[in-house]
């Protein structure tokens, strides 16, 4: 869970998560889409990666992201049970 709240933590992931909500993106697709270095870019991609938070498939060059969507409904799961949302007080 630790890897999910730190890939959260940062404002360009939570955007790449928001725009994968849409549908998958190549991650050409994606760097068109921040005005970021492929390598800074990538980076953002190895964080959501390794929380699950997204998956990819391989199609020769291409790279395609998925949003894991199982992983962030983990987390809020989580989360609200943290704050006890939904139990009586």
């Amino acid at each position: 869970m630790n890897e999910v709240f730190k890939a959260l933590s940062d404002p360009t992931r939570r955007e790449i998560l928001r725009v994968l909500r849409e549908s998958p993106k190549t991650a050409g697709e994606l760097a068109d889409l921040f005005p970021l270095a492929k390598s800074t870019l990538s980076g953002h991609f190895n964080v959501l990666k390794a929380a699950g938070l997204v998956r990819t498939e391989k199609e020769g060059t291409t790279i395609t992201y998925y949003l894991n969507a199982t992983v962030m409904q983990d987390a809020l799961t989580h989360i609200m049970g943290l704050f006890k949302v939904g139990e009586e007080p």
